[in-house]
């Protein structure tokens, strides 16, 4: 499988839009783990490398950059500039980032997780590996692109989730974490989620709200069995937390820092500044079923849990 731009779902609405990628649907390996790149200084460069294992996809959730990707035979550029495109990186891959512009916001989806036995950061040690890594006939030995991907019955998946019966949570629960940070005053900062090392669940779905209006309120809902990680990856926001009993109110403002909202907690989320991006990882696939909507349904839906 070669790279390729994929269009991302586009949700649009007066109170900001919302793109989404999920396991094995909207990019075709499992996330394993997910990081993102900021404050870059214009002209340069970021993550010459190739992975000989994982799997990438990349997208400008906000601002705009370039992607090279080159196969060790020929070499193509993707301009990214749309929150809702993105580029997939084959494993074997060689890649770079460059052309950044003022508060660009690169976000990485990664196939495994992080082994730095996995990349090669030498363009000629890269060349190399690609001709050892042929058949004479020349086919590749590389595992299969996309292989990593567990085909699952997602009807029986979601009837056991329905069948756990999940703590009382309370807002006190809804914990900050600093996550992992990697920064340079020449190259800009990463921020880094990876499965069960940075959050307690294995992230199935990634999305994220942009274009969102100074005065615009999200969220106004609560999930059953969701576990969410909620991210100013750019910008910042409040977040309202109700257990049905006490309210709670947190202020993100820094990408290396995330709120972990677990569930039967009602969340709204309002007060986003100009240019914010409000990036999510969840623990299931979207289920409408785990969803409630009306604000009396989640009182008496916590008075069941008692």
């Amino acid at each position: 499988m070669s790279s390729r731009i994929i269009a991302l779902p586009k949700i649009l609405d007066d109170r900001g839009n919302l793109s989404f990628l999920e396991n094995g649907h909207q990019i075709p390996f499992e996330i394993k783990r997910v990081h993102w790149i900021f404050d870059v200084p214009g002209g340069e460069s970021r993550g010459a490398v190739a992975y000989k294992q994982t799997e990438e996809f990349i997208v400008a959730m906000s601002g705009s950059f370039d992607v090279w990707v080159d196969d060790g035979k020929t070499c193509e550029k993707y301009h990214l500039n749309r929150s809702y495109e993105g580029v997939y990186v084959p494993r074997g891959t060689w890649r770079k980032i460059d052309n950044f512009s003022t508060n660009s916001l690169a976000a990485i989806a990664t196939s495994t997780l992080y082994d730095e036995q996995d990349a090669i950061r030498d363009y000629d040690e890269f060349l190399a590996w690609v001709k050892t890594s042929l058949t004479q006939d020349g086919s590749s030995l590389l595992i299969p692109t996309g292989s990593s991907l567990t085909q699952l019955d997602e009807s029986i998946a979601a009837q056991q989730v329905s069948e756990v019966q999940m703590p009382a949570f309370s807002v006190q629960d809804c914990e900050i974490i600093n996550l992992d940070r990697h920064h340079s005053a020449r190259k800009g900062d990463i921020c880094v989620v990876e499965n069960a090392r940075t959050v307690p669940f294995d992230i199935k779905r990634l999305y994220y709200l942009y274009d969102v209006p100074a005065d615009a309120v999200r969220g106004g809902h609560a999930h059953k069995h969701l576990y969410q990680l909620l991210i100013a990856a750019s910008g910042s926001f409040t977040v309202r937390l109700d257990d049905g009993k006490e309210q709670r109110s947190v202020s993100l403002k820094r990408p290396y820092q995330a709120l972990l909202i677990k569930p039967g907690i009602w969340r709204e989320v309002d007060d986003f500044s100009s240019g914010s991006v409000c990036m999510v990882l969840a623990s299931e696939l979207y289920d409408e079923s785990d969803y409630i909507r009306n604000y009396q349904a989640f009182i008496e839906y916590k008075q069941r849990e008692l």
